[in-house]
């Protein structure tokens, strides 16, 4: 009986801790366009929307996580092919794994690249350096 428990216990899935998720005012998806090999960036604000071809592309929702803005971006899209009476795609789409919820669509595709975190990169500015100054050698050994 103990080993049955303790066989159980060592199976039992592990929770993992859950991230912290913030949600971004927009978010950039990447279109492409099949046949004729077009890429475009999409920035988009949350709720907007943009026609493509055929399809009308909406950006619902963005998250990404609170600790680290650069990190994976997870976002909710709606994707509405003119020709079709509802959409052909709603779900989330993660950056990380874009093949895990991926648009089924024979032309186009479409996926998330970031969300729009208002995280700023600090510019890098090259050091100031003395013309007169020496130049230092560089030793082979």
């Amino acid at each position: 009986m103990k080993r049955l428990l303790l066989l159980a216990l060592m199976l039992a899935p592990v929770p993992l801790a859950a991230q912290d998720m913030a949600s971004a005012p927009g978010g950039t998806l990447r279109f492409l366009d099949k046949v004729t090999g077009r890429v475009q960036d999409l920035s988009l604000s949350r709720g907007q929307s943009v026609a493509l071809g055929r399809l009308t592309v909406q950006l619902d929702e963005c998250r990404f996580p609170r600790d680290n803005p650069a990190a994976d971006a997870q976002a909710h899209v709606t994707v509405v092919d003119t020709t079709a009476t509802r959409p052909m795609f709603t779900g989330w789409m993660l950056a990380s794994s874009p093949a895990l919820s991926a648009m089924d669509h024979p032309r186009y595709d479409i996926w998330v690249l970031s969300c729009d975190s208002g995280f700023v990169a600090p510019e890098v500015t090259e050091p100031e350096e003395d013309p007169d100054a020496p130049l230092e050698e560089i030793n082979e050994g």
